[in-house]
Parts: C-alpha cells; sequence; structure tokens
C-alpha cells in the first residue's frame, strides 16, 4: 500500500520529465492532478454522508432532566417504591477521611432521604476504624467486602513479570503514561472493567451508583435516580465527558472495533459519534494508518476521536454490565493484555462499550447534578423560583447556595464558581448528537459555544 501510495504521488513529476512537447505534458498532469482532486473531494463527501449522524424523530431530544428544581424529597421517596439498588465505593483504609467526606456529602444531598444501602469495596480487609466511621455516617446499611485475589492481580494469561516491567517502562517514560507506573492502578482499571460485575456482594442488585473518594456532589438530589432511569428505559447515566489521555490505550480503539466487525455489529450513531471523520485527511492515507497500526485507528482507518464519559460517577444496569454481550467484550479486550502492556482505563472500556452495545435512547446526562471529582466538574446553577424555601425536609436555606439564573436547572446547588462546567463541552455535544434534535449550528461550534446539555445553554 505504501508503494502504491508513493507511486501515486510522484506520478505528474515523472510525467513532468518525460520527453515531449511540454503543453501535452502540461496538459496531461493537470488534468491527472484535477481528477485525484475530485475523487478526494468526492470521497470525503461519501464519508462525510456515511458518518454523519441523523437528527433522531420525532423532531425531539431523547434525553432530557429528571427534575429541572427542587421536589419535595419525602414525597418523592413516598411515591415509588425503591429499586434493586446500592451504592459502592472503592476505598483504602488510608482513603478514610476523604471516603468520609463523601459519604457525609452523599447522605446531606441525597441517602438521608432514600437511604440506599452503601457498599464498600477494598482488595484488603477494612480496619474497625475504618467501618465503625462509615457505618455511623450512612442511614442505611453499610456493607464492607475484600476483593477475592483472583479479581485483584494479574489473570492467567498474563506473565506477572513480563506485565510489571510494562507498567515500570510506563512510569519512566518521557511522556508518563498518566498512572502508568502504578501497578494497583492497572489492577483498579481491568477490575472495574469486568470482576466488578461478579461482585458476590452485588449480585442481588440491579443497580448501582459509582461513588468516589474525595468527590463532591453540589445540589441536592431530591428524586430517586434509581426510579427515574428504570422508569424511562435507560441504562447508563453519566455526568461528565472529556478527551482520555492519548498515550494511555494507543490500541484499545483497534481492539474494540475488532470485536465489533467479528461480531458483525453495524456501525450506528451512537458509535459514529466516537469517530473523527477526518474529512480533510485523503482515504489512501487513512487506510495506511490502520494498516500500519497508528494508535486509536481502526484497521479500517477510522479513527477513534478520544471522547469518554468519565466513570467515577455512574449510575448503570448491573444486568447489562453482566449480560453476555459486554462480558464477551470484556473477554476480548482481556486477552490483548492492554490493561497491563497499555494502560486502558475502566472509562474508555465503558464508554465505547455503551456507544457500540446500546441503543442510544439508553444513555442518559444527569445534567441535573453538580458533580465535581477534581480537577473537573459540573454544576447547573438553581432553577429560577424551584428552590423551596419553606420545605421542611430540605430546611431552611443557608446562603451558600448559588444565585438562582435563566435556564438553571439544579437544586440548592453551591456551585464552585458562577460556570455551568470547567471542561470544555465538545465531547459531551459530540456524543449527545445521536440523542439531540437540538444542536448548536457550525458557527458556535467554531466560536467554542456548546450547550450545556441537550438543548440548554
Amino acid at each position: 500500500m505504501k508503494t502504491l501510495l508513493s507511486a501515486v504521488l510522484r506520478l505528474p513529476f515523472r510525467l513532468l520529465r518525460r520527453p515531449g512537447p511540454l503543453p501535452h505534458r502540461l496538459s496531461f498532469t493537470l488534468k491527472l492532478s484535477c481528477l485525484i482532486a475530485l475523487l478526494c473531494v468526492l470521497e470525503s463527501f461519501i464519508r462525510w454522508n456515511t458518518y454523519s449522524i441523523p437528527r433522531p424523530p420525532p423532531r425531539k431530544d431523547l434525553d432530557t432532566p429528571f427534575a429541572t428544581q427542587c421536589l419535595d424529597p419525602t414525597l418523592s421517596a413516598a411515591s415509588h417504591p425503591r429499586e434493586s439498588a446500592a451504592l459502592v465505593m472503592l476505598a483504602r483504609n488510608s482513603e478514610l477521611v476523604s471516603a468520609l467526606e463523601t459519604i457525609r456529602n452523599i447522605e446531606e444531598k441525597f441517602n438521608q432521604w432514600f437511604q440506599y444501602p452503601i457498599i464498600f469495596l477494598n482488595n484488603e480487609p477494612f480496619s474497625s476504624e475504618f467501618k465503625s466511621s462509615l457505618s455511623a455516617a450512612v442511614s442505611g446499611p453499610t456493607f464492607f467486602e475484600t476483593i477475592p485475589a483472583a479479581d485483584w492481580g494479574f489473570p492467567s494469561h498474563i506473565s506477572p513479570s513480563a506485565a510489571r516491567k510494562s507498567i515500570k517502562q510506563q512510569g519512566e517514560r518521557k511522556d508518563k503514561v498518566w498512572n502508568g507506573g502504578k501497578e494497583s492502578y492497572h489492577h483498579m482499571c481491568r477490575f472495574y472493567s469486568g470482576p466488578f460485575y461478579h461482585q458476590e456482594v452485588l449480585k442481588k442488585y440491579k443497580w448501582y451508583w459509582r461513588l468516589e473518594p474525595g468527590v463532591k456532589f453540589t445540589c441536592a438530589v431530591t428524586y430517586d435516580p434509581f426510579v427515574q432511569m428504570a422508569s424511562h428505559n435507560k441504562s447508563y447515566g453519566y455526568t461528565i465527558a472529556l478527551w482520555e489521555e492519548p498515550n494511555t490505550c494507543p490500541n484499545l480503539f483497534r481492539t474494540v472495533d475488532t470485536f465489533r466487525t467479528e461480531q458483525h455489529i453495524p456501525r450506528s450513531p451512537q458509535w459514529n459519534a466516537l469517530i473523527d471523520p477526518e474529512l480533510s485527511v485523503p482515504a489512501p492515507v487513512r487506510w495506511v494508518k490502520g494498516l500500519l497500526g497508528k494508535g486509536h485507528h481502526a484497521e479500517n482507518g477510522d479513527r477513534w476521536n478520544l471522547c469518554h464519559y468519565w466513570s467515577n460517577f455512574e449510575i448503570a444496569d448491573l444486568d447489562f454490565f453482566r449480560g453476555k454481550p459486554y462480558q464477551d467484550l470484556f473477554t476480548h479486550l482481556d486477552k490483548q493484555g492492554g490493561f497491563y502492556f497499555e494502560r486502558w482505563g475502566d472509562a474508555p472500556v465503558h464508554s465505547l462499550a455503551v456507544h457500540l452495545l446500546l441503543e442510544k435512547e439508553k444513555l442518559h446526562h444527569f445534567s441535573d447534578m453538580g458533580y465535581h471529582h477534581e480537577p473537573f466538574f459540573q454544576c447547573p446553577g438553581n432553577a429560577p423560583g424551584g428552590q423551596l424555601p419553606e420545605n421542611k425536609a430540605l430546611g431552611r436555606m443557608t446562603g451558600r447556595e448559588s444565585r438562582e439564573s435563566e435556564g438553571a436547572i439544579g437544586c440548592r446547588c453551591e456551585c464552585i464558581d458562577q460556570r455551568r462546567r470547567n471542561n470544555r463541552g465538545i465531547c459531551l455535544e459530540r456524543m449527545q448528537r445521536p440523542q439531540a434534535w437540538h444542536r448548536p449550528s457550525w458557527w458556535e461550534r467554531y466560536r467554542g459555544r456548546y450547550p450545556y446539555t441537550i438543548n440548554i445553554w
């Protein structure tokens, strides 16, 4: 392929060196150049049409907020029975302080009214101090589980010595792989990508809400998100979307796309939302990149745009992740060794999986939730006239709440500043596009103006 491409590029210059009348040679070269340019433009148009994302029928957005102001949380809790769900936190004993801060925060903002169980997981036994401190902070049941050694370590098909050598090299590279030099981080990424969903303590639940030590929820959540996910037929909920660090997973997208082609899964609008069409790159160049294994390129030359959901917040259906399609994908990925010989994160794995295996209607952006995990945050601001200042369950206004603002949809939010978010909205807009009837114009995108979420500016 490289030889053919080189010959095509040298052809006009060879023609100019051939003997014969110069005007004739120039005329032929010009015609050939025009033909090549026309073919490139035609191919780009075909590719644009192939990878464009149609607006969803029937002329409306497919994903909207579950709430656009405060609700009475006691009425919300009483109006529906609890779902089979739990909040889950992976934490170390050394993270007692940050874990306790997060649990007190989620209790204040949500769980004091709904009292869902909270499950704590650790690859080592929890200390008695950790268990007593966290149990005292939770209004519902608590469970403290030790992850089996087989689920937190190198799988049998991976050589530990070879994996540790690769991990050491990742940490020593000049362009250091983010957290690539930490063995425990590789184990965590693999755990959350696969073994997590088969933990014995989770088997009786259908839904989970992932928590992390050190995260903060900055708005009150006055409805039951599990009930809303179930009633709206959703399977995966997220808050923040952004770009992945490129050097962590150069071969992840190729591996997932290979699974897609082997399983004869057609490209869908949600899959196309993850692809950079590269309309300015000639087709032969894209094909060469694919054949040579260029990072983040599939074998056919498609390039992943690196957009993914930040999985340190997830509310999702365990049955989807425990199901055969996802588990087959995880097994396929696990066999390639990329969780160790690269640093494949659970966030891009989950994101690629849900865009490959779920219908677009099953994804939900929790745009009404204020969420902060350093260094990124989203905060919807407080809905005008929707803060229920006299509500007994919510209590008195503290004075720390952000001002009410037009277009805001939050409840009792205490935003870091007046921004809705501190990360650019490019990935969120791109990943939501299959669900979005209302979209920013090309001029708005050119100027960097992206909606906070679908149809909310």
